[in-house]
């Protein structure tokens, strides 16, 4: 089987940077997959896409070599094991609030004995080369989100889960959740008690030997979250980016055309 190179990118001592893909497009994935990014997250439960998506968005960034994962939109057994079926090294579980909804993902991405898994890669087997159901085991990333009070309420046995390998922090959920919606949802928090929040998962990871991961808006916010502790970080997204780089070449078409008029209009005088 491949090797997953996030393990391997972690345990030289490495962090890593994950994109983050919401429209059902294979020739979006292949574009984002071609930029650097240790890995790509497919958004299955807030992205503009269903599974008729994800299949062809996995072969499309297949010939990158970029790790696949992907985000299910809930804890339920059926479209977990159905991405992993079609390619995805890396599963990030939703609104995981409990020890025992951890565990429960967990057995969903093992084959027995260390889960229920049920056998069928039809495509993975493909994809991730010979001896698959032997060694997916060991490769498989299983991220559960912590993104509730309820999960902050229960994070030391949640980043205890036999078999888990990581937290995912949803910054939006998590700070909406904490402040009683005090908070509108959003990114790269700067308020101390969400700063002190996202310190505190990086300790429970670590006191648990799992990896802690965060989604960022902005790579200058990726970074101190490295610097806090965190060892993966998922940087802004295919949507936002194409709405960030279309609105600043407008905005520069539009100042230098103003720029010209108003150079037009000096000289007709």
């Amino acid at each position: 089987m491949i090797k997953n190179k996030l393990k391997e990118i972690w345990a030289g001592g490495r962090p890593s940077i994950n994109g983050w893909l919401s429209i059902g497009n294979a020739f979006t994935a292949e574009i984002m997959a071609a930029q650097g990014y240790d890995s790509i997250a497919i958004d299955v439960q807030h992205g503009a896409l269903d599974y008729s998506s994800v299949l062809p968005m996995f072969q499309a960034m297949r010939a990158s070599g970029v790790v696949p994962m992907a985000r299910v939109p809930w804890l339920e057994p059926g479209i977990i094991m159905k991405v992993l079926d079609a390619g995805a090294y890396g599963v990030i579980c939703p609104m995981v609030n409990t020890a025992a909804q951890a565990a429960e993902f967990v057995s969903y991405v093992r084959y027995p004995p260390h889960g229920q898994r049920s056998f069928g890669p039809t495509r993975v087997s493909f994809a991730a080369g010979a001896n698959y159901a032997a060694e997916a085991n060991g490769e498989i990333l299983a991220f559960a989100m912590v993104e509730t009070k309820q999960a902050m309420d229960n994070l030391d046995g949640i980043a205890a889960t036999p078999g888990l390998d990581g937290i995912y922090v949803g910054p939006a959920d998590l700070t909406f959740s904490l402040t009683q919606g005090r908070l509108a949802p959003a990114f790269d928090r700067e308020e101390p008690e969400m700063i002190e929040a996202l310190k505190t998962i990086v300790a429970a990871c670590k006191r648990n030997s799992i990896r802690a991961a965060l989604h960022c808006g902005t790579p200058e916010y990726a970074a101190r979250a490295i610097g806090w502790g965190f060892d993966m970080t998922t940087v802004s997204g295919d949507s936002r980016l194409l709405a960030a780089a279309a609105a600043a070449s407008v905005a520069k078409f539009r100042d230098a055309v103003g720029h010209i008029a108003g150079a037009d209009q000096k000289g007709a005088y």
